[in-house]
């Protein structure tokens, strides 16, 4: 079925040359195959990955649209069934503050996380990019987190720096792999992810156990979790998040310039990674799961790990050669995604998979009878299980809402670092087989929470980690 909207091309003409201040809308429509050309219109900007949720009388699909965007639309031709709506609520604003200077004194102040303090504290304000440094300088220095300065310098100029801790020395015993900040609008993915490490070794050295909000842990449930061996790198995005921080403008991508100013600049980093990367070779011409064009929201970048973000996160995989699970964090949306991202999954057909040339030009397509990526059931399980048990966990802390299933759902994706990650096990001789999730945290299009939000961020998500590292300690570390 198709519907009569802008082209691409000229909607993206149009934003470039007026107001570009995104606000949050939903498309309504009684079926979800209505929604199926709106997603394939890049220049709209649906977060992460298409939102589809059901509501009375049928579903709605959340989006960020310029001004000029949403007038076009709705002066546009299009089906009566679909129809645009305003948010209620600007979730860009009353959000929370952001940190001014130093609150760990260049890592002489240890953080402390929510699962170690009382029941009812809270966290004021969002880390800052020079507080990331400076919070994991002082697990450092505290607790003998060892950190790794990763290779390549960003656009603009930043090391990056990942931490790891409980293997020792013996960069053989890491097991568990965590990144947050790829995408520079999804505030909190890097606080969530070094305030969980850090009341795992406040909680590991005075002896006692977490609690996130009803959700409570052991101490030998928290030793259990340093002894698998933990690598983290809470901030894959540097560049796109210090601006993002400075200029309240939803900015998503890297800040990488080659490609033009202004909206053009910036790559997408979760669209940039070695797994089907060149989707018009090997994706049905009928869908888009990246964008080459510089001004999308998922600008795929000029080649496979074009960018020195994805090259770093990649590198990590060749100093810690056993890590088995990997967490990539995001919002939002509200679930945990693993793969497959590109295809719906299947376990009969081994034929069908990302490396036979024979099925290129015919993935991507949802519930279509051409292709399905092949996994083994014992991993689709692996996969599935700890997703459940996490979401639970997520769930549990508060009550809300969290659902967990493959990352294709609606509509693929391609290059993305979750189906990377699986996909090394095939693709790159000698790799270990990791098992690759993404969370989603928070609620759709919500990428700035307000103070309240922030702290349930924390609280959900640290929970789902610490049941989604104890579910893969049970499923196995090799």
């Amino acid at each position: 079925m198709k519907y009569a909207l802008v082209t691409s091309l000229l909607a993206q003409s149009i934003a470039v040359l007026a107001d570009l201040h995104l606000l949050p809308v939903q498309f309504k429509a009684p079926s979800v195959a209505h929604f199926q050309d709106i997603i394939r219109n890049d220049a709209y900007d649906f977060g992460c990955r298409p939102a589809v949720l059901p509501t009375t009388g049928g579903f709605i699909l959340h989006a960020f649209l310029t001004e000029v965007q949403i007038e076009d639309f709705t002066k546009g031709p299009k089906s009566a069934d679909l129809t645009l709506h305003r948010a209620a609520i600007k979730r860009q604003e009353d959000t929370a503050p952001i940190g001014t200077g130093d609150r760990f004194k260049d890592g002489t102040v240890t953080p402390l996380g929510l699962g170690t303090r009382d029941v009812g504290a809270r966290i004021d304000t969002l880390l800052n990019v020079n507080e990331i440094r400076s919070a994991v300088k002082a697990l450092a220095n505290t607790y003998g987190v060892s950190i790794l300065n990763l290779p390549y310098k960003t656009f603009e100029g930043a090391t990056q720096f990942a931490g790891y801790v409980g293997g020792g020395s013996d960069k053989s015993k890491y097991h568990l792999y965590l990144t947050a900040g790829s995408h520079a609008r999804e505030r909190g993915g890097p606080d969530q992810l070094i305030y969980w490490i850090s009341d795992l070794l406040a909680a590991n050295k005075s002896g006692s156990g977490l609690a996130y909000g009803q959700k409570v842990y052991t101490h030998p449930q928290v030793k259990s979790i340093l002894d698998a061996g933990i690598v983290f790198f809470p901030l894959v995005n540097p560049d796109g998040v210090a601006y993002d921080q400075k200029t309240g403008s939803l900015w998503r991508k890297n800040r990488n310039t080659k490609s033009g100013t202004g909206i053009a600049a910036g790559v997408d980093i979760n669209r940039n990674f070695d797994f089907l990367w060149d989707f018009e070779k090997y994706f049905d011409p009928t869908v888009f799961p990246a964008s080459t064009e510089p001004t999308a929201q998922n600008s795929r970048g000029t080649a496979p790990e074009s960018e020195a973000e994805a090259k770093n996160l990649v590198s990590i995989y060749k100093v810690f050669p056993k890590v088995r699970w990997y967490m990539d964090i995001h919002s939002a949306v509200g679930d945990i995604l693993y793969p497959w991202g590109h295809d719906e999954g299947q376990s009969n057909d081994t034929a069908q998979n990302f490396q036979n040339a024979a099925f290129d030009g015919k993935r991507g397509v949802v519930r279509d009878t051409k292709y399905k990526e092949y996994i083994p059931s014992t991993d689709d399980s692996n996969l599935r299980t700890v997703a459940a048990n996490a979401v639970a966990a997520m769930r549990a802390v508060g009550g809300r809402p969290y659902s967990s299933g493959p990352a294709v759902g609606l509509y693929p994706t391609s290059g993305g670092v979750a189906d990377y990650s699986f996909s090394r096990y095939w693709g790159v001789k000698g790799a270990n087989k990791v098992y690759g999730f993404t969370l989603e945290f928070g609620y759709p299009t919500n990428f700035y929470p307000t103070l309240q939000e922030f702290n349930e961020n924390i609280l959900d998500t640290n929970a789902g980690f610490t049941d989604w590292a104890l579910s893969a300690i049970q499923v196995g570390l090799t």
